[in-house]
């Protein structure tokens, strides 16, 4: 199942702890040797896997990180970044060059049609 915004959160939980069961299968790992290298109780590892009762974030990521997960955790929450368009504005506050002062407009005549030079 592909996790998506209109799953419930029981169907997300659920379907998390599978795949999380099926990668400590795969690391022939067993829920009590995951739950000591974890640093967890046996019973954490168990509501993880059932997906029933979501345990502490701390416990998710000490069973992660036993799973070799935890690098993967860049792509559920990723950093920040400007879009192009704050860039470009922020690239617009630095300056790169000194420039020549403006000269100031000593005319106090009035321009008008017609009178163009």
């Amino acid at each position: 199942m592909k996790i998506a915004k209109q799953a419930t959160d029981a169907a997300v939980l659920t379907e998390i702890g599978q795949r999380l069961a099926r990668v400590r299968l795969e690391k022939n790992l067993t829920q009590v040797q995951l739950a000591e290298q974890a640093g967890v109780s046996k019973s954490t590892v168990q509501r993880l896997e059932s997906g029933e009762v979501s345990p502490q974030l701390s416990g998710f990521i000490r069973v992660c990180r036993v799973l070799d997960l935890i690098e993967r955790f860049d792509l559920l929450v990723p950093e920040p970044v400007p879009s192009p368009v704050e860039q470009l504005k922020l690239d617009g506050k630095r300056r790169k060059r000194a420039s020549k002062p403006k000269a100031l407009n000593t005319s106090t005549k009035k321009w008008q049609w017609g009178n163009e030079p």
